[in-house]
């Protein structure tokens, strides 16, 4: 066993020790309490009900319903099959977008969907606590980070307050890859910052990644189109 997976497996013993012991964290296998929605138990399984979630909202045919909801079993523990990076816009939201009731989806959210450290580290605990399968980065149309990330890529000190730390972090890696007058520009920026999530969360940590090399986890990235409502899979 090498130095980095000795690390890695401290920091899920501690995160886990940490939060049991702090927080009185219970187990259930199936908070929402809703046993008609089936509890995936490989990351496949996982992205396979995610897409299958997203398709019954595409057809406006979703099962998920909170008045079905168990809220004693909710309040009791979280076992998230899936996390999601997701923007901070208004028009995004996971739960609804892939047909989940509340207690499957573990939802981190920051403008441009941008795995940060505190990203990064809330993932870690869903990874390594809550024992989720998957990680979805979860971009969409028409995102304005990403937009701002193409129009301000020359300098971005123009933006106000923090943006300029925060958008740095799409102009580098996407926004200079593309051609700001092409009418795909945005789209095709959109989709490079998304799947660039894959590689940072990976390179970014050790828990992540191992979760990764096990086979425990899978990541992926994607874009939901915000008229169609379709997520369209763009790494995996």
């Amino acid at each position: 066993m090498n130095i980095r997976s000795i690390h890695s497996g401290r920091i899920l013993l501690a995160m886990s020790a940490a939060v049991i012991v702090a927080l009185g964290f219970t187990s259930n296998s199936n908070p929402s309490g809703n046993t008609s929605m089936p509890e995936p138990g490989t990351p496949d399984e996982a992205i396979a009900e995610v897409l299958a979630g997203n398709l019954r909202y595409m057809k406006r045919m979703n099962e998920s319903q909170e008045i079905v909801i168990d809220r004693d079993a909710l309040a009791a523990g979280q076992a998230p099959f899936a996390a999601v990076i997701r923007c901070a816009d208004s028009r995004v939201a996971p739960e609804i977008c892939f047909d989940q009731q509340l207690g499957r989806l573990f939802v981190c959210a920051v403008a441009g969907n941008i795995p940060t450290p505190e990203i990064i580290a809330s993932l870690e605990y869903g990874v390594a606590v809550l024992g989720t399968k998957v990680i979805v980065i979860m971009g969409h149309s028409s995102c304005g980070a990403v937009e701002a990330a193409i129009k301000h890529r020359d300098d971005t000190s123009v933006l106000p307050g923090s943006l300029p730390r925060l958008i740095d972090q799409i102009v580098s890696p996407c926004a200079m890859k593309v051609d700001p007058d092409s009418k795909d520009a945005l789209d095709i920026a959109i989709r490079c910052n998304a799947n660039l999530g894959v590689d940072e969360l990976i390179r970014r940590s050790p828990v992540i990644a191992d979760a990764v090399k096990d086979g425990s986890l899978k990541i992926i990235a994607g874009v939901q189109d915000l008229k169609s409502g379709k997520f369209t899979v763009t790494r995996k």
